[in-house]
């Protein structure tokens, strides 16, 4: 993924993103509860990687989750630890976990790996899996489509996946599915999905 420009891209529109996608109100209520129902109750800590204006990282922390955000952009990052007093927020890449092997409960990535080139995905997937726990948790969001494509988002050119090979790479990279969600999203480009993920 070349962060530097993602950083920019998003750090251009940060603004428009944070007044539309600023609180987790504005979260889809059974995206919202699938994310509830694998990460609202873990002992341990957990990371909201790409966490943006940390809308959800914040949720999670209401929760009584001991979780913390990462971000690429400063002005989203800026904005999280406004919002969420109290709550750990650190501007950083999901590329390189500044964390121990096996020492995250959880991971919460939500539309964070969208803009990750194909080739790039299980290698993602892996990094996630060398940090969590045994039985630790993932729950990813992505475009849901029949087969791998990029396409115009609005922001930077992202990639859509079936949502069942997103299911087989989370196989081979050391994960079972437990949970899965899909639904039409706001346009040609917004169908759906959710996965939640145990590490074995």
């Amino acid at each position: 993924m070349q962060t530097d420009t993602v950083r920019q891209a998003y750090g251009s529109v940060a603004e428009l993103y944070i007044e539309l996608f600023g609180t987790s109100q504005q979260v889809d209520a059974d995206d919202l509860a699938l994310i509830e129902r694998h990460l609202g109750d873990l002992p341990g800590r957990v990371l909201d990687l790409g966490c943006g204006p940390g809308h959800l990282t914040g949720h999670l922390r209401e929760l009584g989750v001991d979780v913390m955000g990462i971000d690429l952009v400063p002005a989203f990052i800026a904005h999280a630890r406004a919002s969420h007093p109290g709550v750990e927020f650190h501007i950083g890449s999901m590329e390189r976990l500044d964390v121990a092997e096996d020492s995250i409960d959880g991971i919460l990535a939500w539309y964070s790996l969208i803009h990750l080139p194909p080739p790039e995905f299980d290698g993602m997937l892996k990094e996630f899996r060398r940090v969590l726990v045994p039985a630790g948790r993932l729950v990813l969001g992505v475009f849901d489509a029949e087969e791998v494509g990029a396409f115009d988002h609005k922001v930077l050119t992202a990639y859509r996946w079936p949502v069942d090979e997103v299911s087989e790479r989370l196989g081979r990279a050391g994960f079972r599915e437990v949970e899965r969600l899909r639904r039409p999203g706001t346009d040609e480009h917004r169908l759906l999905a959710a996965i939640a993920a145990i590490a074995v």
